[in-house]
């Protein structure tokens, strides 16, 4: 028989981390674990690496819970940050670089197969679509950046845009993006 999962409203949620409750892990994790693990696996592209990121991620949020404020925006966005901040220090990380190159063939293989059938993707959440519903510039923008883990500075040679207006369109796109999720 599959395990209950536990859910609690937002702000109950908050309470009960604030308060470092059971309750409130189990509830963290049952809720977002798996969409977290679709972005970070997303950026690592290793199934192992990222579920250690996505361990991680969950020892830095229980850590730092008090920093979260909501008038910053939701829970998950918040948590949608710090594990894509770790999955993007992972990949530039000079451990995880030596790792990729000396991974042998069977397992470069093993690897992207994976990749392409990951049980965990943006379309899961809706966010792809939603991401869909932005004009095209801000579209490749929020895509690079927090999909595939881009830096603005990458994202901005990549599309051959200046720096500052890869940022603006991304906090417009962002912006359209946390009317839509709301």
């Amino acid at each position: 028989m599959a395990k209950k999962k536990n859910s609690l409203p937002e702000k109950e949620l908050i309470l009960e981390l604030q308060k470092r409750s059971k309750l409130g892990f189990d509830c963290l994790y049952d809720m977002y674990s798996s969409a977290l693990l679709g972005i970070i696996h997303r950026i690592v592209q290793v199934e192992e690496i990222s579920e250690d990121v996505l361990q991680e991620t969950f020892m830095r949020v229980w850590n730092s819970v008090g920093t979260y404020d909501s008038q910053k925006g939701s829970l998950f966005t918040w948590l949608m940050n710090i594990a894509r901040n770790m999955a993007i220090d992972k990949v530039r990380s000079k451990g995880y670089r030596n790792e990729s190159k000396n991974q042998d063939a069977e397992n470069l293989v093993d690897m992207l197969d994976s990749v392409n059938h990951t049980s965990m993707n943006p379309d899961t959440l809706g966010l792809k679509k939603m991401v869909e519903e932005l004009k095209p510039e801000q579209q490749k923008i929020v895509d690079l950046i927090y999909l595939k883990g881009y830096t603005h500075v990458e994202a901005s040679e990549e599309l051959g845009i200046p720096l500052g207006t890869i940022k603006t369109r991304l906090r417009s796109g962002i912006l359209e993006l946390r009317k839509l999720f709301n």
